[in-house]
């Protein structure tokens, strides 16, 4: 299966290939960026189909936590010390902190270069590894260092899944479910009933998800407008991941959380029904998500919002479903009313 993203500037299209790894030439040098866990699950797997004039392998610590600047200026030090030049193409082997960090390297070694993303994880298979999002993190929170940068290709492997521990796999379940609710009433009905064992349904997982994610990019790239709506529960769980020092959720619990704090406060607004939210809450349950967190300080977690990169002019956009399959972007919810939602969690 393939999904073609086509941008308007059109040396920026690509294809996302699903299930069809099969060769990969390239020209010139290729580092391949991963960590000791994907390395030694499904490198072989990885260089028995690339085929390149020279390659080296660039390992990062495996985690969230390291993804950040120090992480980065290792990565590339590495690229200088190999002399990889504008020709040379990087190539993004794990998760979506691997996709995230690569893509930004790429974007800014000698000006940007290639790279691929080849993601291990259900969560960077069905949103990270599409559409160009790269960064690190800071003090500060989640990706507030980066640039819109877009691969060369993007190969997601059924089969790579099948190594996952549950709660990888379930965190990637949750931007699917994301997906669903803001997008797809029909998709979200297919989950509810859907057995993700099956190779088959797991497949149509990410080809239902990836086609999601790229209709949204190709009508905005750089997040503009409708493509905000996929950061539905992140504004939450940008908050709760700093909170935690990245250690305590998989970023895909942490939206699990957050999309269940956004359907409280779509609910005090009217915007879902109690009978919705509880559907959707059902679903994120039964992939064994998170859906609690415990506010310490609700003043505290609500100034956290204004260093979310969705605020603008001193207003927080909320990401709020508007019943199941629908979503809508609101700047205009009175701080009362938020803190009022927060309370519910403490």
């Amino acid at each position: 299966m393939q999904i073609d993203l086509r941008l308007k500037q059109k040396e920026h299209d690509y294809k996302v290939y699903i299930n069809e790894l099969e060769r990969i030439e390239l020209k010139g040098k290729v580092a391949i960026v991963t960590n000791p866990k994907v390395a030694g699950l499904h490198l072989k797997r990885l260089l028995d189909v690339l085929k390149c004039d020279d390659y080296f392998i660039v390992t990062v610590p495996d985690g969230e936590e390291y993804k950040n600047l120090t992480t980065v200026e290792s990565i590339l030090e590495q690229l200088f010390t190999s002399r990889l030049d504008r020709s040379s193409t990087l190539i993004a082997f794990g998760g979506g902190v691997i996709s995230d960090m690569v893509g930004f390297v790429a974007s800014i070694y000698q000006r940007g270069i290639k790279f691929i993303n080849i993601p291990t994880t259900l969560l960077s298979q069905v949103d990270a590894s599409v559409g160009g999002k790269t960064g690190v993190n800071n003090k500060f929170g989640k990706n507030l260092i980066g640039s819109f940068y877009q691969p060369e290709a993007v190969y997601c492997e059924s089969k790579f899944l099948q190594t996952l521990a549950k709660r990888e796999f379930s965190a990637g379940v949750a931007e699917a479910i994301k997906m669903a609710v803001t997008f797809d009433k029909e998709m979200f009905e297919w989950l509810e009933n859907a057995d993700l064992n099956d190779e088959k349904n797991l497949a149509n997982l990410i080809y239902k998800a990836v086609g999601i994610k790229a209709n949204v990019v190709m009508d905005d790239e750089k997040e503009k407008s409708v493509r905000a709506v996929l950061n539905y529960g992140h504004t939450f769980a940008h908050v709760i991941e700093n909170q935690t020092n990245y250690k305590t959720y998989l970023h895909g619990e942490a939206v699990a959380i957050g999309i269940n704090m956004a359907n409280a406060l779509a609910l005090h607004l009217g915007l879902m029904s109690k009978e919705e939210v509880e559907r959707v809450k059902r679903l994120l349950l039964k992939f064994d998500l998170p859906t609690s967190y415990k506010i310490n300080d609700e003043e505290l977690f609500c100034d956290a919002f204004f260093l979310d990169k969705k605020s603008e002019n001193s207003k927080i956009k909320f990401i709020l479903a508007d019943g199941i399959g629908n979503a809508v972007i609101k700047d205009n919810i009175s701080k009362s009313d938020v803190l009022k939602v927060l309370r519910e969690f403490k």
